[in-house]
C-alpha cells in the first residue's frame, strides 16, 4: 500500500521530461570536454592498477528562497530556476493522516484522493481534461504529516492553470458517486493485501509496535471498517479542520521571478479566508517492546518468507539525524550495506535486505527487512540479528569513509529538478530545518565520527528488545525458528492485522 493517493503516472513523467532536457544540456557540455580529454588521452595512459578514487564532494548552492505573503497571510516561499521553462507549485497543509481523527481513520487520504474528484462547476473528467489540454499535471496526495497539492506545469501556461489547481484546492465538491468508486477502490486494494506478504508483513508490523487505537498502527488508508463509514460530510469536516491559509504555505519553483507570481498567486489563492489555528491532537506516547517476541503469521504455500525486525525508531527531530543517516548507510541504508551484501551476495537467501529510520513529526518504526527463501528463514534470520548485533561495535575507518561518500556525493542529485527542490521545500517546512540546512546537509555528513556510529548504534539498535514479524509457510518454517531460541513465538492470523474481510 502506498504512503499516498494521487492520479498515477502524472508527476513522474513531468519530471522525467524535465531531466531530460536537462540531461541534453549535460551532453552538449560533454561532447567538448570528451574532444578535450581525447587530446589528453592519447598522450597519458590510464593507470588501470586500483579502482579510481571519488573526488571530494562537490559543494552544494541550494538556491535562494524567497519568502513572502498573500494578503490573506499565506506563506509562499518561491525559488527561481531558469534552466527550463516549467512551473512546480505546491500547496503543502501541515495535515496528514496522523491527524485522522480516531474512529475515521484514512479520512485525510480519502479527503486527498477526492480533491480531483470534482471542484467548483468542474467534475473529475472536466478537471483531468483541462489540465491535459494545458500539458500540466495536478495531483493530490497525502502522507503522515502533511497534505499536498501539485501542480507541474508550462511556464507560458501557469496562468491558465493557477485556476484549476485553486478550485481543486480551495472548492472541492466530495461527490458521492465519486465517493463510491474511491472507497471500492481501497476496499478492494485492502483485499489485496491480504493476500500479500509484504503488505501483511509491514501491517503487522505496525500494528505490533502502536497498537490497533494508535495512528501509526493502522495501514494509512484506514481499514475496511473505518473506509466503510466515512461519508462526505466526514470528507468535508477534515477539510475544513485542516484546509485553512494559516495551516498552510504555497511553494513555487521554476522559470519565473517574484514580480511576475506573486500577482497570479494573490489572484488564486489571495481570497481563501482565515478560519483559525487547526485543531491538532497529540498522538499518544508508545512504549518500546520490553523483551524481543516473535509473530509468526502463516501463508500456505508462500515461496518466501518476509521478515520484519525492529521498534520505534525517532522522529525527524532527533538531533542524531547525521549520525543515523550514516549508521543506517553502514547497516541497511545502500546496495553495498551489510545486511544486503550479506543475505543477497554472500548466503544468497534474499534478493534484497535493507533498514530504514521511518522518521515523521512524531517517532516512527526502525526495521530491516528482507524477503527470503522459504527454506532459509530460519538461516536468514540468525544472520539478521547477527549484523543487528556487530553494528553496535566500532565501524572500519574504510568502511565508515565509503558510507559518508555514498550520502554525500549523491545528496546533490535530489536538486535537480523543479519537483526535486519543491520536495526539499516541503521537508524543511514541515519539519522546521533551518534556513543554511540544504547548504550544510554534505558538511554535516562528512563530520560524523566512527564513534558517532557506535553511540546511535548501541542507543538506537538493540537487537534484544526487537519486535520480530515473520509472514511464510509456518508448516516449514516454525521449527527453524524456534530452534533459533530468539524468544517467544506468537503466533498470528491475517485477520488480527487486518481484521475481517471487508
Amino acid at each position: 500500500m502506498t504512503p499516498y493517493h494521487s492520479r498515477p503516472g502524472t508527476a513522474e513523467h513531468a519530471e522525467i521530461a524535465e531531466k531530460r532536457l536537462l540531461c541534453a544540456l549535460c551532453v552538449l557540455c560533454g561532447c567538448l570536454l570528451l574532444i578535450a580529454a581525447a587530446t589528453l588521452s592519447a598522450q597519458q595512459a590510464p593507470d588501470r592498477t586500483h579502482p579510481p578514487q571519488p573526488g571530494p564532494p562537490a559543494p552544494l548552492g541550494p538556491p535562494a528562497i524567497q519568502k513572502q505573503r498573500l494578503s490573506n497571510g499565506l506563506p509562499v516561499w518561491i525559488v527561481e530556476m531558469h534552466e527550463v521553462p516549467v512551473a512546480q507549485i505546491n500547496l503543502v497543509v501541515f495535515s496528514g493522516t496522523a491527524n485522522d481523527p480516531p474512529g475515521k481513520f484514512g479520512v485525510a487520504s480519502l479527503t486527498a484522493a477526492m480533491l480531483e474528484e470534482g471542484a467548483a462547476s468542474r467534475s473529475a473528467l472536466e478537471i483531468a481534461d483541462a489540465v491535459d489540454y494545458l500539458g500540466a499535471d495536478l495531483g493530490a496526495t497525502t502522507s503522515s504529516d502533511v497534505s499536498s497539492v501539485r501542480l507541474h506545469v508550462p511556464v507560458a501556461r501557469l496562468s491558465d492553470a493557477l485556476p484549476i489547481m485553486a478550485d481543486v484546492a480551495l472548492r472541492p465538491a466530495f461527490p458521492r458517486d465519486e465517493l463510491e468508486r474511491q472507497r471500492q477502490q481501497r476496499l478492494t486494494s485492502l483485499l489485496q493485501g491480504r493476500d500479500d506478504p509484504p503488505t501483511i508483513s509491514s501491517a503487522a508490523f505496525s500494528r505490533t509496535l502502536y497498537g490497533k487505537g494508535h495512528r501509526y498502527g493502522t495501514p494509512q488508508m484506514g481499514t475496511a471498517e473505518t473506509i466503510k463509514t466515512l461519508t462526505p460530510d466526514d470528507l468535508r469536516a477534515f477539510y475544513a479542520s485542516a484546509f485553512r491559509p494559516e495551516n498552510a504555505t504555497l511553494l513555487a519553483v521554476g522559470d519565473f521571478t517574484a514580480d511576475r507570481v506573486m500577482p497570479l498567486f494573490e489572484k488564486s489563492f489571495g481570497a481563501w479566508k482565515a478560519s483559525g489555528a487547526a485543531a491538532r491532537e497529540k498522538l499518544p506516547a508508545v512504549e518500546q517492546p520490553s523483551a524481543r517476541q516473535i509473530h509468526l503469521i502463516d501463508k500456505p504455500g508462500a515461496p518466501q518468507s518476509q521478515i520484519r525486525i525492529g521498534w520505534i525508531g525517532v522522529p525527524r527531530s532527533t538531533p542524531d539525524y547525521f549520525p543515523l543517516t550514516v549508521m543506517n548507510t553502514i547497516l541497511g541504508g545502500s546496495f553495498s550495506s551489510r545486511l544486503n551484501t550479506n543475505l543477497r551476495e554472500v548466503h544468497g537467501y534474499s534478493y534484497g535486505a535493507s533498514s530504514t529510520f521511518d522518521m515523521r513529526a512524531d517517532a516512527g518504526p526502525f526495521f530491516a527487512a528482507a524477503g527470503v527463501q522459504t527454506d532459509k528463514t530460519a538461516e536468514a534470520l540468525k544472520e539478521f540479528f547477527n549484523e543487528l548485533t556487530a553494528i553496535l561495535k566500532p565501524v572500519p575507518g574504510d568502511e565508515l569513509a565509503r558510507a559518508k561518500n555514498y550520502v554525500a556525493l549523491r545528496y546533490p542529485s535530489t536538486f535537480e529538478t523543479t519537483g526535486d527542490i519543491s520536495r526539499r521545500l516541503e521537508d524543511a517546512l514541515v519539519y522546521h530545518l533551518p534556513d543554511d540546512y540544504f547548504a550544510r546537509y554534505v558538511r554535516n555528513i562528512q563530520a560524523v565520527t566512527s564513534a558517532d556510529v557506535q553511540r546511535v548504534a548501541q542507543k538506537y539498535i538493540q537487537p534484544g528488545r526487537f519486535a520480530v514479524v515473520v509472514v511464510g509457510d509456518r508448516k516449514t518454517i516454525e521449527s527453524g525458528i524456534r530452534a533459533l531460541n530468539l524468544g517467544p513465538i506468537n503466533v498470528m492470523t491475517v485477520d488480527d492485522v487486518f481484521g475481517p474481510k471487508p
